[in-house]
């Protein structure tokens, strides 16, 4: 938590105004962040100074994890985020790559499992790094990337958090999360427990120990219709002891998260938290 609140004191003291042209509004912007999070023992970087509704933060990873392309899978499986980039994006919208409601085109999870080669061959990158992990394998390349510059037109959004590279040491398992774009007092808070929760859940199905998540930020900033609530609401609480996070041990297999798996398959141990802030969203 402290990590977080020192770097939106960074965004509001030392950042530089930028017109956003996709949103039509300024952001107060600094350049690159690195953030750590030990999930060894459970500890899973929730944000205390509000409450965060973590369970959508995880079925949207979830959601990437098998691949979904449409706003209405996320939607079954407790996660809205995909909604309005997928059907109220006026860009998108006149897109002719859009395939109808709900489609969110060539992002995320597309990308993550089913990459095409220059001669169409569909690559699982997923399941490439899931074999080479259980395995024991780490050759220095263990990496799947949501980023594919061929299709940036295909896609409702450019992925924010878009490339995960897993690195095995002595039996331990870590993860580089790299993002590109970091909305503060929204996205952040979802971006930051997909990170500990992906090194957690992909070390238990590849039977290795979880250590230390890295993430990597380059553009972080703070909408100018988000700056007052975090100013002088957020910033000015006292953060709580991060909670546990417990997950099913039946889930054992890359099949099972593709399958069965649910939101209520984690549960969160000593969740305390602030009231809910209700900061504006940019489409």
């Amino acid at each position: 938590m402290k990590q977080y609140q020192d770097l939106c004191r960074r965004v509001i003291e030392k950042g530089v105004w930028v017109d956003n042209q996709r949103t039509g509004k300024r952001c107060i912007t600094v350049i690159n962040a690195d953030l750590e999070y030990d999930v060894s023992d459970g500890t899973l970087p929730v944000l205390t100074t509000k409450k965060l509704l973590w369970k959508p933060a995880i079925a949207e990873m979830l959601g990437y994890l098998r691949g979904y392309t449409s706003a209405a899978d996320f939607r079954k499986i407790g996660c809205n985020t995909w909604n309005a980039n997928a059907n109220d994006n006026e860009d998108w919208l006149k897109n002719p790559f859009r395939k109808g409601t709900d489609d969110m085109g060539r992002c995320y999870g597309a990308q993550g499992r089913d990459w095409r080669n220059p001669e169409g061959k569909r690559i699982d990158q997923l399941r490439n790094v899931y074999e080479d992990l259980r395995q024991g394998i780490d050759n220095r390349c263990e990496i799947m990337t949501f980023y594919n510059p061929g299709e940036r037109d295909r896609a409702c959004l450019n992925p924010c958090m878009h490339t995960h590279t897993f690195s095995i040491l002595d039996g331990k398992l870590y993860l580089t999360s790299y993002q590109r774009s970091d909305d503060l007092p929204l996205g952040h808070a979802f971006n930051q427990v997909q990170v500990g929760w992906l090194l957690m859940v992909m070390a238990q199905i590849t039977g290795l120990e979880p250590a230390t998540a890295y993430h990597k930020i380059i553009n972080l900033h703070i909408y100018e219709d988000q700056l007052d609530l975090m100013r002088d609401v957020q910033l000015k609480r006292e953060p709580y002891p991060l909670p546990k996070l417990s997950i099913n041990p039946d889930i054992k297999t890359l099949e099972d998260l593709e399958t069965w798996v649910s939101v209520d398959d984690f549960e969160l141990h000593g969740y305390q938290h602030h009231p809910a802030i209700n900061y504006p969203f940019s489409v």
